[in-house]
């Protein structure tokens, strides 16, 4: 008889008691509002954006209201404006270029490799189409950050990181969003800190930094910011920066707190199950386990593999099968968006010119969380389901 998973591949973990306690203290005291602080009191939005400069080794933090804030925040306080390209990834998720889009901006798709990282020739080609990039590190693959830097550079190009996949991960020992100019994190469910929804963005850069607090909804309590710049860039910017509130409320700060302090323990259980899955795939026929590079310290908190050059419709018989004994993958091959799951081409308000070596990745790529709730021993059974389903539809064509 087969084996059958019978988990939830959306379930996360609970809140930590002390990210409870926390939160409830919150509630009772009701002050919720990061602006909302009695005599003596630091707000905990403040402090979270404290530790989070120290955690990532920025100079400044700013915590807003989701992830995809965050991105277009930074896009907003590099100075994009209606009209600009903004090179990207041709493989990420839909707030990456919808942030370009949410500025006026155009986003101009960079190609992807089989490592699921962006294609640095392609980047080096069209450096000089756009004075930002705004990088998705897609899945939690980081491409080669030096080499990035050194095409960005010598091209006069600014980088955003978009670190929804890889808060604690690092390249050559290098936090990630630490590379560029600024970077953005989400707090989303199912990131890797939970407050449902949520978002992170640090710089080194005074007066972006300055402009990102205006943005957020600071009016004029920029001086309540722990993590912030001096207030002589407030001066600077603050007549001509509009508001466009998006804070983070002490609520979901007080239930980040504890994860934070938790995060490089969870990094390290993520790739407990991230390896044992990856064990358990290798060496499948037909399928390609993504090799990942010794400078990339990755957080797997999701997996991907390719079965590269099969048809649809024989990709679609993996996954039903997979799915009807219980194991849930994503195909970012598919000709409609499904979920959270989507192409560069299904994105109709930016511009798609064909782009076919991504088109040949993306047509066999198959996509699974990889939430802390699995076991080992979970993750090695959804290793054998896998296995056993792609391997038989490779061997009936």
């Amino acid at each position: 008889m087969n084996e059958r998973f019978t988990g939830v591949f959306t379930q996360q973990e609970p809140i930590p008691e002390e990210g409870i306690a926390a939160a409830l203290a919150v509630l009772r005291h009701g002050r919720l509002h990061r602006y909302n602080t009695v005599a003596g009191e630091v707000a905990e939005t403040a402090l979270l954006e404290e530790e989070f400069a120290a955690f990532t080794g920025a100079r400044y933090c700013l915590a807003v209201s989701s992830g995809g804030y965050a991105i277009s925040t930074a896009l907003r306080a590099v100075g994009v404006r209606p009209g600009d390209p903004v090179l990207t990834n041709a493989f990420t998720l839909a707030p990456v270029p919808g942030a370009i889009a949410s500025l006026g901006a155009v986003p101009v798709f960079v190609e992807v490799t089989g490592g699921l990282t962006i294609d640095l020739d392609d980047l080096a080609a069209k450096a000089g189409q756009a004075r930002v990039l705004l990088l998705s590190h897609m899945r939690g693959h980081i491409c080669d950050m030096d080499r990035l830097m050194a095409i960005c550079d010598a091209a006069g190009v600014k980088v955003i990181e978009d670190c929804a996949h890889t808060m604690g991960a690092s390249w050559n020992g290098v936090a990630s969003g630490r590379h560029g100019i600024a970077a953005a994190y989400s707090c989303q469910t199912y990131k890797h800190m939970n407050a449902g929804e949520g978002g992170l963005l640090v710089s080194d850069d005074e007066d972006l930094a300055a402009r990102a607090v205006i943005l957020s909804g600071s009016y004029m309590l920029y001086d309540r910011h722990r993590a912030a710049p001096s207030p002589a860039a407030f001066e600077r910017v603050k007549y001509v920066t509009p508001n466009i509130s998006g804070r983070m409320d002490n609520l979901r700060a007080a239930i980040l707190r504890p994860q934070l302090r938790d995060l490089a323990v969870q990094v390290d259980r993520w790739n407990e199950r991230y390896r044992t899955l990856e064990d358990g795939l290798r060496g499948t026929p037909g399928l390609t386990v993504i090799e990942r590079p010794p400078a990339e310290r990755f957080v797997g908190s999701s997996i991907q593999v390719l079965l590269m050059d099969w048809t649809p419709q024989r990709v679609a018989e993996v996954l039903r099968r997979c799915a009807e004994r219980g194991v849930e993958l994503k195909w970012f091959g598919e000709a409609e968006p499904r979920g959270f799951t989507s192409r560069y081409d299904s994105w109709r308000y930016a511009p798609a010119p064909p782009m076919p070596a991504t088109d040949r990745v993306l047509a066999g790529l198959l996509d699974m969380r990889v939430p802390l709730t699995f076991s080992l021993d979970d993750c090695a059974l959804i290793a054998r389901i896998i296995r056993a389903e792609a391997s038989a539809v490779y061997q009936s064509a």
